[in-house]
């Protein structure tokens, strides 16, 4: 039996001969496995090529196998301008493992940023500024803006005011997995525009290009420092109250729900928290100098239970962080063991916690303010084809 050639070098050697001798759901097979940078070359092979790369069906499982095969790569998004010498001094592009931690940069720097990524897309958005926001694909380089909420419309007239407000709410996104469509989404409280309720929820339609409320929205006021995250279907929030609890939010049903009380719920300073999800979990960190403490959260059978994933000894990274008042934003877990950490100053400082050898190194220090966000290479955009 024939031992069969691997992907890259049978494009390379043989191109669209390929597509002669071998069936094409084998060629599909080898396609999968490819970069995406190479599958946008591989569209011109062939018209069935392309009609096969472009289907929404491929597209899935491209993501599919590109998140079997491999961990998360980390983009370093820059949130500011360059300046007029074009030149990028800052310009990285470190492996790690199996892993990918690279800058990049937009025409137009984002100014705020959704946690993580959602099927290899990004979403930025502004706040106090009358500029529609985006969603990104930053390897196909896809993009489709939408249009201001009545959140952001009441917050520049608050700001025309001179009424602006600190820590009101952050942009969530994610994915209704049931229809395949991505939803943008706020949820703010309502007492400081005299609305009722606790808080008001307000979802992007993409298909209708608006905005729309969802009611009942939740029973529980949120700290609007904190990011939402997205996972599995859901956006989830802190609960701003006595005892702080998980919040989370159905894309689906559109619905919200209490999940559980946190381990360090009574009477905790939620300045001291941090949500992220790291190797595919809901997992909270909690400050409390001289350490930081990362929770994984276990929802399997029912249980809800807290795990301590590992702690991070502050006191080692001080010489790059300081004893600053936030706690460190894990970012990813890369090469199975190795934990990827960003400052919360201007300049974000990216550094490597090994989880095996409790060892710390620096992996990059910026001149320039970005935001890293763990990312898989994909296909996708918002609209279905």
């Amino acid at each position: 039996m024939l031992k069969r050639p691997r992907s890259s070098w049978v494009l390379r050697r043989h191109g669209s001969r390929v597509v002669e001798w071998l069936p094409h759901d084998v060629v599909e097979m080898i396609l999968e496995r490819l970069p995406v940078e190479s599958l946008l070359r591989s569209r011109s092979v062939s018209k069935k090529w392309k009609s096969t790369i472009d289907s929404r069906r491929f597209k899935e499982r491209q993501l599919m196998c590109r998140r079997s095969s491999r961990g998360p790569d980390v983009l370093c998004v820059y949130l500011t301008y360059h300046g007029d010498d074009g030149l990028d001094t800052d310009a990285q592009r470190i492996e790690i493992g199996s892993s990918i931690a690279s800058t990049i940069r937009f025409p137009t720097p984002p100014r705020l940023y959704c946690h993580g990524s959602c099927d290899g897309l990004l979403c930025f958005y502004y706040v106090y500024e009358p500029n529609v926001s985006v969603v990104v694909n930053p390897v196909t380089r896809w993009h489709q803006s939408f249009p201001l909420s009545s959140f952001q419309h009441l917050l520049i007239d608050k700001l025309k005011k001179g009424e602006l407000g600190y820590g009101i709410a952050q942009l969530g996104f994610g994915k209704d997995k049931v229809r395949g469509t991505y939803k943008p989404v706020w949820l703010y409280n309502s007492s400081p525009f005299g609305l009722d309720n606790a808080t008001t929820c307000e979802v992007f339609d993409f298909s209708t290009n608006a905005w729309r409320y969802v009611v009942p929205a939740s029973p529980f006021q949120i700290p609007g420092n904190h990011k939402p995250v997205y996972l599995d279907g859901s956006l989830y929030w802190f609960t701003h109250c006595e005892e702080t609890k998980l919040l989370s939010f159905d894309l689906h049903t559109e619905t919200f729900q209490v999940i559980c009380k946190a381990p360090f719920a009574h009477k905790c300073d939620t300045l001291q928290l941090t949500m992220c999800i790291l190797d595919n979990r809901l997992c909270v960190s909690q400050k409390n100098w001289p350490n930081q403490v990362i929770w994984s959260f276990d929802s399997c059978g029912g249980s809800k239970t807290w795990k301590k994933m590992c702690s991070i000894d502050l006191t080692k990274t001080f010489s790059w962080f300081g004893e600053t008042n936030w706690p460190l934003l894990p970012i990813a877990v890369l090469d199975k063991n190795k934990l990827l950490l960003q400052g919360h100053d201007y300049v974000n400082t990216l550094v490597i916690h090994d989880l095996h050898t409790k060892s710390y190194d620096l992996l990059f220090k910026p001149t320039k303010c970005l935001a890293a966000v763990y990312y898989f290479q994909s296909l996708l955009s918002v609209l279905p084809h």
